[in-house]
């Protein structure tokens, strides 16, 4: 394939509320002590609830941790390996669940290999992220987390999918740290 890439990239805007939002979302680490009105939370799980999917299946469940004793509980969870301390500060935790697809996504993964759900609820945990930080929240997606002690802390069913564990609350320091990302001249090609 035989692309061309500019010598000098043209500059993008980046003034549109959008792309403000996208350049001052970020991993929260430090949260306050700030406690998070449900109404706000629950808009973050709305934005999540809107997100798109193969062929409409939405093929999630949202599990929003709020109160203060069960997310005292279920936060160690995310401390896998002695990291992730700051979770401690969370004010909550929202989970996404992975629930199975509908009959058309299913049909088209077996013939070509996809499996739609994970992405469908990648883009749900994205959502949400934009969500909370349009309403001055702090977010952090955690990978690495102790599933069955969740299921067991939540009494869920042991095929329960959690797929994400998103921890929520205002930060301590409100300040956008310098995006480190490749540029576009490395990672897009034109044909």
């Amino acid at each position: 394939m035989q692309t061309t890439v500019p010598a000098v990239m043209p500059a993008i805007d980046r003034t549109s509320p959008f792309m403000e939002l996208c350049g001052q979302r970020q991993s929260c680490r430090s949260f306050s002590d700030q406690p998070v009105a449900h109404e706000t939370l629950l808009r973050v799980v709305e934005a999540a609830r809107l997100a798109p999917s193969a062929c409409n299946s939405q093929p999630w469940r949202f599990i929003l941790v709020e109160t203060p004793e069960l997310v005292e509980r279920i936060a160690p969870c995310g401390q896998v390996m002695g990291i992730n301390g700051f979770l401690k500060e969370a004010k909550s935790i929202l989970l996404i669940l992975e629930t199975p697809a509908k009959l058309a996504p299913v049909i088209a993964s077996l013939i070509d290999g996809q499996h739609f759900a994970k992405g469908d609820v990648g883009g749900a945990a994205l959502a949400a992220c934009f969500a909370a930080a349009e309403q001055g929240l702090g977010s952090c997606i955690i990978g690495l987390f102790d599933r069955p002690k969740i299921r067991e802390i939540l009494e869920l069913p042991p095929e329960t999918k959690i797929d994400y564990f998103i921890a929520l609350g205002y930060p301590k320091n409100i300040a956008v740290r310098a995006k480190s990302r490749k540029g576009l001249d490395e990672l897009l090609t034109t044909v």
